[in-house]
């Protein structure tokens, strides 16, 4: 094979990309809306995974109370309320819920919250009702966490936190590395925004 200027040329791009999205782009949306002390306080689940590979805490403040945010965190997940993000990413082109599912609101330990198509998703691994939820796998390798402080007498502060050790050998990797990575941070800023836009509605629909 020989090696063209347009064959460099798409080397150096790929390794200028890769050092922008390690050095720069990743650090800065692993943490994206959370302060130093959030990043660095212990919450529920840090136990499980140990040395995450990938270890994201986000943020955001909501003009509600804690009791206002909890229903639109509870019900999320594919084919329950879905992720409040894109659609055709996350409800498979059908229009999120603007309102909030009550049928939704009874989980309990050990339930499938599913993540996508196909059935695949984390089970409920930990909750305090109204203050924090927490997902992750049967096998320790992975944690999502939901937690709600409040903040004054009518505003809170959303905290979501995933950990991740990554399985260099198993076949997902692949999933990690080309989907997750990359699309992780505009879906789940996407998520917390409408998260938050839905609880400071004053009057949320209910069905």
């Amino acid at each position: 094979m020989t090696v063209t200027r347009g064959h460099v040329g798409v080397a150096c791009g790929l390794t200028v990309g890769g050092a922008v999205f390690t050095r720069l782009y990743r650090p800065w949306h692993l943490r994206w809306g959370s302060t130093d002390s959030e990043v660095d306080a212990t919450l529920p689940g840090d136990e499980i995974v140990d040395a995450p590979t990938f270890a994201a805490t986000r943020a955001v403040s909501i003009d509600a109370r804690p009791a206002d945010v909890w229903p639109w965190i509870v019900q999320l997940g594919f084919n329950r309320a879905g992720w409040y993000s894109y659609d055709l990413l996350d409800t498979v082109g059908r229009n999120g819920p603007v309102k909030i599912v009550s049928s939704l609101h009874h989980l309990r330990l050990g339930d499938l919250v599913p993540l996508g198509p196909g059935g695949g998703g984390l089970y409920v691994t930990g909750l305090v009702p109204g203050r924090w939820l927490l997902w992750g796998d049967k096998h320790g390798y992975t944690t999502w966490l939901w937690a709600i402080e409040p903040v004054g007498m009518s505003s809170s502060r959303l905290l979501t936190r995933v950990r991740s050790h990554y399985r260099w050998t198993h076949p997902e990797i692949l999933f990690s590395l080309l989907l997750a990575e990359p699309f992780d941070f505009p879906m789940m800023r996407k998520c917390l925004l409408g998260i938050k836009h839905r609880a400071e509605s004053p009057h949320p629909p209910t069905g």
